[in-house]
């Protein structure tokens, strides 16, 4: 290992522990070429399947009024249509990327691309208490809830068949919202099928949704892991877990999976039992997880890179990867290739690895020197990434 590669990993762990603030990320591959195109609203002719260590070419590549808000889902794929959150909401064919509509103030800023049975769920632009129902297919408005006046601002965390579930701050009487429940809304009449109070202290913002089953899965702010039943929104169990639980997580064949520092650690849905655990290694902390064609997919703030049956915990294996590398936070797999998308690091971008060992194929970079996170979502056999003010199709392979 050479000299300086021990250097930065030390200063990782320093960082870690909060005795050194390390802005590590090196490019695994250059800024765009000149040649590669004009402004970022021009469509490019794809290259193919790059060859491995080399930089890919964007089968299309537009610019977005993304505004940097969203959660996790500021980009989503159904059917053959890409919707990426902004003002205005667009759609997009994801085998062209040719625009297939747009809708000005149709919702609030910050939306996430909120999909559930076919339609997408958002909060009302004009603050009216509404929840609307587009169709990704045309955009227009296909249902429409409100939960009432004694609620503010209602905000949809997940959606199935079935339901709709939002957060929602109660006015009090000084319009007020030092409380707010959790309901969820029919999805054929529209109406409120149950709200349930929750503690005090907890918040509105902050939340991330699963719905598995006859089971609603969230973590918060407040360092809560929560599961209600979907159907009377009786909650079955609650916990304490760690700061970096509330992004992503996993249900998964019956268990909750998610980051709690530097463990992995998987609870029983019906229970909340911990039915395994590993851990990472010391000063280093997992990130988001995803469970895709049955295998445990995470990285650590150690750049490195990990596959584990998600049944057991059992590790398939662990990269160490190079800290010249950026570690993604978000996911996707198309054909026998593994995506990866970084965050914070204007050098990171979108990785493709090699599923069976973690080994670096290559990295696209669109060259902006952002720092915003790049989003991943797949479909079919395309793949889309959204960074800054930039929606990419890559080639996959």
């Amino acid at each position: 290992m050479r000299r300086s590669d021990v250097s930065r990993r030390r200063m990782v762990k320093l960082a870690g522990a909060g005795l050194v603030l390390l802005g590590a990320g090196a490019s695994a591959c250059g800024p765009e070429d000149e040649s590669s195109g004009g402004g970022p609203d021009v469509p490019r002719e794809t290259a193919g399947t790059p060859a491995p260590g080399s930089k890919p070419q964007p089968a299309w590549q537009h610019a977005t009024t993304y505004d940097g808000l969203a959660w996790i889902s500021a980009i989503a794929v159904v059917g053959n249509v890409v919707l990426v959150s902004g003002d205005p909401l667009v759609a997009r064919d994801i085998s062209t990327g040719k625009e297939i509509w747009s809708r000005a103030e149709v919702t609030t800023p910050g939306a996430n691309m909120l999909v559930g049975d076919g339609t997408l769920y958002l909060q009302s632009a004009r603050y009216d208490g509404n929840i609307v129902g587009l169709d990704p297919a045309t955009g227009k408005d296909t249902w429409r809830s409100r939960m009432g006046d004694q609620y503010s601002q209602p905000r949809p965390i997940a959606a199935d068949a079935n339901h709709v579930y939002v957060v929602a701050g109660i006015l009090d009487k000084e319009f007020r919202t030092p409380e707010n429940v959790i309901a969820a809304i029919d999805t054929a009449s529209g109406k409120v099928v149950w709200r349930e109070k929750r503690d005090k202290g907890t918040e509105q913002n902050g939340i991330t949704a699963r719905v598995a089953g006859n089971r609603l899965v969230y973590t918060d702010f407040r360092e809560n892991l929560t599961v209600r039943d979907t159907a009377t929104g009786h909650q079955v169990w609650t916990k304490k877990v760690g700061r970096s639980n509330n992004r992503g997580f996993v249900v998964h064949d019956g268990l909750v999976i998610l980051a709690n520092g530097e463990q992995m650690r998987a609870y029983d849905l019906a229970d909340g039992k911990e039915r395994w655990s590993f851990r990472t290694e010391r000063f280093s902390r997992f990130n988001d997880p995803a469970v895709l064609d049955g295998v445990l997919y995470v990285s650590d703030t150690a750049h490195g890179l990990w596959a584990a049956d998600p049944a057991t915990g059992k590790a398939h294996w662990h990269d160490k990867g190079s800290l010249d590398v950026a570690a993604p936070w978000q996911f996707a797999k198309v054909g026998d290739v593994l995506y990866g998308a970084t965050e914070f690091d204007k050098d990171g971008g979108i990785h493709a690895y090699d599923p069976g060992s973690g080994k670096l194929r290559w990295t696209y970079n669109d060259g902006s020197g952002d720092l915003q996170r790049w989003y991943l979502a797949a479909g079919g056999k395309q793949l889309v990434s959204l960074h800054a003010k930039k929606v990419t199709a890559l080639p996959i392979g």
